[in-house]
């Protein structure tokens, strides 16, 4: 099992690997600053949505937050 440093190591490393390092923060910062329930959006990715309807919720989840 790793320790929390060494998966907060790796998973910058993909995320910069994946990303580029200016994305990477971007996301970093997106997390950080947006409430964020990874279980409950990772359970949405696993629906027969279409994109465009993936989007129409995402637009209608966005009209009902609040700006910070």
């Amino acid at each position: 099992m790793m320790t929390d440093t060494e998966i907060r190591i790796k998973g910058v490393q993909i995320l910069s690997q994946y990303l580029g390092d200016i994305e990477m923060e971007r996301f970093v910062a997106l997390i950080q600053r947006e409430p964020f329930d990874y279980t409950r959006w990772r359970e949405a990715l696993d629906t027969d949505d279409t994109l465009e309807m993936i989007s129409q919720k995402a637009m209608r989840l966005r009209a009902l937050t609040p700006a910070p």
